[in-house]
């Protein structure tokens, strides 16, 4: 069984401030993953939907076996 984290396109907006546009990561089970950027990049936005705690504005995140 090989367990696997998908996003596809997530959008998150808040007012008129897109800080997370059109992110997609492929995930595999095993794997060590990190985001890098700059502070206000939405790397803690980004976080924050693949795990439930915010709802993104678009797109979609699937866990799949």
């Amino acid at each position: 069984m090989s367990l696997t984290i998908h996003t596809k396109n997530l959008v998150k907006r808040y007012r008129n401030r897109t800080v997370a546009n059109q992110v997609s990561i492929d995930v595999k089970q095993g794997e060590i993953v990190g985001l890098l950027g700059p502070n206000g990049a939405g790397k803690t936005t980004t976080f924050y939907m693949v795990v439930g705690f915010i709802k993104p504005d678009e797109g979609e995140v699937f866990l799949d076996e």
